[in-house]
Order: structure tokens, then C-alpha cells, then sequence
């Protein structure tokens, strides 16, 4: 693999904290960034981080980051050679990978085929099985709404009716009544039209007491796939990951093995170029199903990156670029544990309403074994207009049990003041009995927090001393500041200490 950086300039097409996470991986290969920013994001992380920046327009993201027609003209504008879309907003765009190669600028992830073909959850079950990888029983065609019914009939409840374009959770229904079977496939279609303008469905099996199991891929143009073992990331809400772990709990390493190739057979089925994960359900008997395959970076890449010692982002820049991925299947291992849990400007005392507003404080934890990948900082705004969350907090260990008490110990560190966020949920998980011993599954937190008596969150009385000890030293700072600036008549500065000349200023002005 060649030292010299795959390329001069890349723009990234995101922002927060994975617009972040990109920067730092072109910093580090010697390529210059350009970050785009909306009016709400004008003192955004990303933009302070990027060796330059250009608005792209108002708030709502449909004006500004989904704004295919500006997004290209600043990519121009800008002399940038590629465009990184991160992840969510045009990262699986087929339409947009696809302007991109017409107007000669690298799309940083696969190619719109490949992008479009897995897009569709159809269509991608076609391809799987085709190619020998096992899916979930069901449907691999568009159905009516009387076809729905009909087969559901005859595989049996429960089922899931799925949109066939959706993805993280939308436009998806579990169906355990038959008199819940006619509304349920009128509420999936209906938010599957609103969230990807295609209202079309089609019916699974539910797989009982499942595991959500990822494989992580990489492949290039030169033909070459591999995989970077599994994900644990059955703790979910609405169907939405909120704590990844990797590798898997109670993973026999025969079914890892197996997993892994089907991995590697679903990426070379539709040659992938880039980084990208294959999604399985795993059940109680540890048969495994493919779920979907998601063609690009994912939130949770991290534990992956952090057990396997890859970075995954700076690979997928250098395949975009034609390099080959230089890595062998026997050359991946996987050394130690790694969690993750992603921290979200909500409130979860009030059922995880969003909490919006300005970061007041904010102080990361730190220590052996720990990395936080931010997207805010002090005087930050969090707002509505986007993705709730402010950082990604992930936590290495010899083994499980490492990673956990390391896991514990940085969230007790980690302060964010000003808004509310997930820490004291993320904590009661990690004191969960069930969650300690690795015997869970995708009900995990319906079952075992939102259920459970015991799940009350900790007390805030140590935060808010954090808070009261912050809230002091900014004060002391502002004072100094104060002092600093004080001046003799004419000019020169006060000699002397800055301490004593605040404390006459102060009495001068009566505080």
C-alpha cells in the first residue's frame, strides 16, 4: 500500500461527529478536508476541525446537506477530487453516487449499483439467496396488500412486515394478532411513502428471542473481500442501536467461522468496493439469517476498529481511491473486547424526549482503554434539526469484563451540562445483571430497563456538584480574564497582582 495520500482534497458530506471522524482520517493520510455546514451548524465541531468550510445552506437538511445540486457545486468550487458521505443523508443515495461519477468526482463507498441493488430489500434477499447466504424466511417479492395477508397466513404469526426501501426501523411492523395484520401493513406503508417515497412491503417470518449480529467488510476493485468478524448490537430501542459491543456474546467460534464467509460470499455477489456491513439475525439456536446489507461506514465501526486495530475509514478512502484493501484474511484477529455506547442529547427520565439547547459543559472522560469520538463542545448548540447525538463513548478491555468496568468508570467521568443526555441510562444498563453476564437480545431493553422496577436512574447529586465545581472554575477564568485586561491609564498594564487590581475593580463597581 502506497504512503503517498490517495488524494489532494476530500469534501465530506455530513457533518457531526462522523463529519469529525472523517476529517481526522484525511488529516492523517495528508489529505485536506472541506466541511460543509448549514445556518444551525455555522459553529459546528466539524467546521473548526476542517481545513476549510462553506455554507450549503438554511437549517432543514432537504435545503442544505441533502442538497445534491449545492453539495457538487461546493465539491467544485472547493478543487475537492472525492466526496466522503459518512453515514444517513446521501451516504446510500444511489442517484448521488452515480452524479458524483458523472461529474468525475470519487464517491467515497460503492458503486450506485451495488448501492441501489442492496437498497432494495427485495431485491437483496434475491441476491442472497442466489448467492447461498441464508435469509429470513418470507417474501423476496413486492406484495399486495391481500398477498401480505395471504402469506402470512400461511407461514403462521408472528411475522414482520418490512418496507422493502427502509432501514433503521422505519416502516417496520411485528405482527402477533391476525386482527393487527391489515393495520399494521397500512401504518408500514404509510411511513415507508413518508420516509422513502416508496410505500411498497413485504413479509418475514419474526425470528423469536433474536440476536442482531453484524459483519463488518471491506472489498476493493481489485476483486479482493474479507470481513473483520461480528458486532453484538442487540441492545435497541424502536428497532434503533443505542450499545454495540464486538466481538458477539456466546459466539461458538464455528458459527463466527461460518458467518464470516457468508460475509465475504454477499460482498463478492455483488462486488463491493469500500466499507461496508452485512446485518444477520441470530436465534436462540444459533441459526442465522441475512438481514440487510448497509454500503457504508456505520456508527457503531469503532469496536471493530478498536479489536481488530484497522481503521476502517481511512481503508475505505484509500479503496476509493483503487488501492487494494493490503490487508489479508489471515492477517485479521481479534484482540480483547470493545463497547460502545452512543451518547444522545435525550432525556431518558422523560420517556428520551429530545433535549436540545446549548452545552454549557462539557468534559469527555479519558484514561487506559477509552476514546470518545465527539461531534459538540463547550457553547456547542444542539438542535432540532438533526440527529440527536453528541458523542460516541468506546471502551476497550483485555476481555468483557475489562470493557465494562472500563465502560462504567468513563460514563460516571463523562459531564455534558446544559442538555439532558442518555449517560444515566447507559449506566443502569451497565449495572444490568443480564446485560453483565451477555445473555440478551433484541427485547433487552423493553424486558429489562423500561420494565423493570429496579431500573430507576442514578441519582444526579454527584453530577451536579461536577456541574457546581465547572460552573466555578469558568467563573475563576472569567475573572482572570477580567484581570488580564485591566490597564493603567495610557495604556500599560497594571503591575502587580491581576488577583488584587480585580478585587479593586470589583469594589470600584460595587460587587
Amino acid at each position: 500500500m502506497s504512503d503517498a495520500p490517495p488524494f489532494k482534497k476530500v469534501l465530506i458530506a455530513n457533518r457531526g461527529e462522523i463529519a469529525v471522524r472523517v476529517i481526522r482520517a484525511c488529516r492523517e493520510l495528508g489529505i485536506r478536508s472541506v466541511a460543509l455546514y448549514s445556518d444551525a451548524d455555522r459553529n459546528a465541531l466539524h467546521v473548526r476541525f476542517a481545513d476549510e468550510a462553506h455554507p450549503c445552506g438554511p437549517a432543514p437538511a432537504a435545503q442544505s446537506y441533502l442538497d445534491m445540486d449545492k453539495v457538487m457545486e461546493i465539491a467544485k468550487k472547493s478543487g475537492a477530487e472525492a466526496i466522503h458521505p459518512g453515514y444517513g443523508f446521501m451516504s446510500e443515495n444511489a442517484a448521488f453516487a452515480r452524479r458524483c461519477k458523472e461529474e468525475g468526482i470519487i464517491f467515497i463507498g460503492p458503486r450506485p449499483e451495488t448501492i441501489e441493488s442492496m437498497g432494495d430489500k427485495v431485491i437483496s434477499r434475491q441476491k442472497m439467496a442466489a448467492a447461498g447466504v441464508p435469509i429470513v424466511p418470507g417474501t423476496t417479492e413486492k406484495l399486495s396488500d391481500e398477498q401480505a395477508i395471504a402469506y402470512a397466513g400461511e407461514i403462521g404469526l408472528p411475522v414482520m412486515v418490512k418496507a422493502t426501501a427502509g432501514g433503521g426501523g422505519k416502516g417496520m411492523r411485528l405482527v402477533r394478532e391476525e386482527s393487527e395484520l391489515a393495520s399494521s401493513i397500512k401504518r408500514a406503508r404509510s411511513e415507508a411513502r413518508a420516509s422513502f417515497g416508496d410505500d411498497s412491503i413485504y413479509v418475514e417470518k419474526f425470528v423469536e428471542e433474536p440476536r442482531h449480529i453484524e459483519i463488518q467488510i471491506l472489498g476493493d476493485s481489485h476483486g479482493n473481500a474479507l470481513h473483520l468478524f461480528e458486532r453484538e448490537c442487540s441492545i435497541q430501542r424502536r428497532h434503533q442501536k443505542v450499545i454495540e459491543e464486538a466481538p458477539a456474546n456466546r459466539m461458538p467460534p464455528a458459527l463466527r467461522e461460518e458467518m464470516g464467509q457468508a460475509a465475504v460470499a454477499a460482498a463478492k455477489a455483488v462486488n463491493y468496493e469500500g466499507a461496508g456491513t452485512c446485518e444477520f439475525l441470530v436465534d436462540a439456536k444459533f441459526n442465522f439469517y441475512f438481514l440487510e446489507m448497509n454500503t457504508r461506514v456505520q456508527v457503531e465501526h469503532p469496536v471493530t476498529e478498536m479489536i481488530t486495530n484497522i481503521d476502517i475509514v481511512k481503508t475505505g478512502i484509500r479503496i476509493a481511491a483503487g488501492q487494494e484493501i493490503g490487508i489479508r484474511q489471515e492477517e485479521v484477529g481479534i484482540n480483547g473486547w470493545a463497547i460502545e455506547c452512543r451518547i444522545y442529547a435525550e432525556d431518558p427520565e422523560q420517556n428520551f424526549r429530545p433535549s436540545p439547547g446549548e452545552v454549557l459543559a462539557y468534559r469527555p472522560p479519558g484514561g487506559p482503554g477509552v476514546r470518545n469520538d465527539p461531534g459538540v463542545y463547550p457553547g456547542a448548540e444542539v438542535t432540532v434539526h438533526y440527529d440527536p447525538m453528541v458523542a460516541k463513548l468506546i471502551c476497550w478491555g483485555r476481555n468483557r469484563d475489562e470493557a465494562i468496568s472500563r465502560m462504567k468508570r468513563a460514563l460516571r467521568e463523562f459531564v455534558v451540562k446544559g442538555i439532558k443526555t442518555s449517560i444515566p441510562f447507559h449506566r443502569v444498563v451497565m449495572d444490568n445483571p443480564k446485560f453483565l453476564e451477555g445473555h440478551y437480545d433484541t427485547s433487552f431493553i423493553e424486558t429489562e430497563i423500561l420494565d423493570s422496577a429496579s431500573s430507576e436512574l442514578p441519582s444526579d447529586e454527584e453530577e451536579l456538584q461536577l456541574a457546581i465545581m465547572l460552573a466555578a472554575i469558568a467563573a475563576c477564568r472569567r475573572d482572570q480574564d477580567s484581570a488580564s485586561r485591566i490597564q493603567q491609564p495610557g495604556g500599560a498594564k497594571q503591575s502587580g497582582s491581576n488577583w488584587r487590581m480585580l478585587g479593586r475593580a470589583r469594589q470600584m463597581r460595587g460587587s
